[in-house]
């Protein structure tokens, strides 16, 4: 992405106004910003089958608590990037991560399950405020080479982060109760809400009006098909309400995408965006991707504390080598990508995941995990490494400045738009017990590699090295 004043990160940046900003600091916190959502989401993983002995929830209950979250953080990141073009993207930083540590408090006193619900649903909003607006701050402060590697230290820590989550989150959920994991987000919360108030400087408020009912339409139309296929999934069978469900779902979708063309580049997903092969691209693998880690990294530790007997820290320490390789790998991904381009690391990447589900076919959850689950999990994490930043830097790469915040919220939306459908498919893995359990999660494995190697097909024929770089 062309930038006026290029900063390389041996340099202050300038910030609005001529003042001077800090490069450094600026990545530490979006670093923690961002690491809220990817705590949080690891941890609650490893909490389901507490949280559903805690409430007397069934299979869809389970799923609505990872949902709950999902939803408002899909249909609402595009909203939530806008909205830091337009008020100020440190501003959105600040408020999406002081609204997610709140909530973050509500869930760990949440009394019944519909509160629970309630608050989690308002850390997706929370969510959706920081996320796009961390990474767009990110992109702005770096450019050339020095982006790449900021942003490769920005997956890596992500992903280290998520690695901490699962066994500290296990270890909180044996020894305390899963309320306390939520409380893990407050210190997190409060650096992050200090250094960018201290360090970062604002972004130009733009003059654009917010899609508001762009917004409504987007999450009308998710929320109705996440409830249909949830409902389809937890039922096994496609019922009246499972097909009228469906069908408001993509009519409220259909609407959704004649709104936002009538608006034109005053809409929140413009549509010209997708005028581009590369663009399409890129959002086709983010789904397929994102959509088949997702529904593996909810339904794996499920397995193995319900079909296997593992301790909740116990099933949260079987993931630590997925994280610990990402965390490992992206930074050398995110100069690579400078180098060479996003079409190799994002074809090789998504292909080398596809074998790792693959092998998570053979996954038992009473055999030995360093035979059974350590492999797939190990190459998996390899081939995401190799996607991670380089789909980062490409999507950013793409757009001018301006749109940076709409870009990273377009792409972090899909990213989670395919995790929260996946999620709605994964009753029909939760529902079974006993063998049964194993072999439908083995179904879900083959499906998920499937996706995994469509994606990198994707990205072999969609990009073309003409994706724009510094």
């Amino acid at each position: 992405m062309s930038t006026s004043l290029p900063t390389p990160c041996d340099q202050a940046a300038t910030g609005p106004g001529g003042t001077t900003g800090h490069p450094n600091w600026t990545l530490v916190a979006t670093i923690l910003a961002s690491s809220l959502a990817f705590i949080d989401g690891s941890v609650v993983n490893v909490a389901l089958p507490a949280i559903g002995r805690s409430f007397g929830g069934e299979a869809a209950d389970l799923q609505w608590t990872v949902n709950a979250y999902l939803l408002p953080l899909s249909a609402l990141l595009l909203l939530g990037g806008a909205a830091g073009d337009h008020f100020g993207r440190r501003r959105m930083l600040i408020a999406g991560t002081a609204l997610f540590a709140a909530a973050s408090i509500a869930c760990a006193v949440a009394p019944s399950l519909a509160v629970l619900l309630a608050a989690r649903a308002v850390q997706g909003i929370g969510a959706a405020m920081l996320m796009p607006n961390s990474l767009a701050i990110l992109g702005n402060a770096f450019s050339g080479e020095a982006r790449g590697r900021a942003i490769g230290t920005w997956a890596a820590a992500g992903a280290i982060a998520s690695a901490g989550g699962p066994p500290l989150g296990g270890w909180l959920v044996d020894g305390l109760g899963w309320r306390f994991i939520f409380l893990l987000n407050l210190p997190v919360a409060a650096g992050a809400m200090l250094i960018a108030w201290r360090y970062i400087g604002e972004s130009a408020e733009g003059e654009q009006p917010l899609d508001w009912p762009g917004a409504l339409l987007a999450t009308a139309a998710l929320g109705t098909l996440t409830w249909a296929l949830t409902l389809w999934s937890s039922h096994h069978e496609a019922s009246m309400m499972v097909w009228a469900g469906t069908g408001a779902g993509i009519g409220l979708l259909g609407l959704f995408l004649l709104t936002e063309h009538r608006r034109g580049d005053r809409a929140m997903m413009p549509l010209s965006l997708f005028g581009s092969r590369a663009f399409v691209g890129l959002t086709a693998l983010t789904f397929l991707l994102y959509g088949a880690l997702g529904g593996l990294l909810v339904l794996l530790p499920y397995l193995l504390i319900v079909g296997g007997g593992y301790t909740p820290f116990q099933a949260g320490m079987a993931l630590l080598p997925f994280s610990i390789v990402i965390g490992g790998a992206s930074r050398l991904m995110g100069r690579t990508t400078e180098r060479i381009g996003p079409r190799w690391p994002l074809t090789i990447g998504p292909v080398v995941t596809g074998i790792g589900f693959a092998l998570m076919m053979r996954v038992d959850p009473q055999a030995s995990y360093w035979t059974s689950v350590l492999p797939g999990m190990v190459v998996i994490a390899l081939g995401m490494a190799g996607a991670v930043a380089p789909l980062t830097t490409a999507v950013l790469s793409s757009v001018d400045e301006r749109h940076t915040g709409t870009a990273s919220g377009f792409n972090s939306a899909i990213a989670r738009t395919g995790g929260l459908i996946a999620t709605a498919l994964t009753g029909a893995v939760i529902a079974q017990v006993g063998a049964a359990l194993t072999s439908a999660f083995q179904a879900a494995a083959l499906i998920c590699a499937v996706l995994a190697v469509a994606s990198g097909g994707i990205a072999f024929l969609t990009l073309d090295g003409a994706t724009r770089r510094d």
